[in-house]
């Protein structure tokens, strides 16, 4: 997948080329699953995206409680990923910022 957008100075709006897309496709360039998660930032659309990728059932429940920036739990932790915990996280956890209380 390529995307190429440009915008001269002169320019009022973004600028794309013509593409021919093959027929038949209910995707053929890629976008839709592409851009998915930055159009739809709802957690079911993440719980949609994480069960296709990883292909391990995810619950909702718990991509809902981190959304919300809600404090980890090791209940939330092995909701998502059984074989991690919430003390292996710690570091983890810090680096990005995640709330903790």
């Amino acid at each position: 997948m390529t995307a190429c957008l440009w915008r001269r100075t002169t320019d009022e709006s973004w600028q794309t080329g013509e593409i021919d897309f093959p027929e038949g496709h209910v995707d053929p360039d890629g976008a839709d699953w592409l851009f998915r998660l930055l159009a739809d930032r709802s957690p079911e659309a993440y719980a949609s995206f994480a069960v296709d990728y990883y292909e391990v059932p995810v619950g909702l429940d718990a991509v809902r409680h981190i959304c919300a920036l809600r404090p980890l739990t090791d209940d939330v932790v092995r909701a998502l990923n059984a074989e991690l915990t919430l003390p292996g996280l710690a570091e983890d956890i810090a680096e990005i910022g995640y709330p903790t209380t």
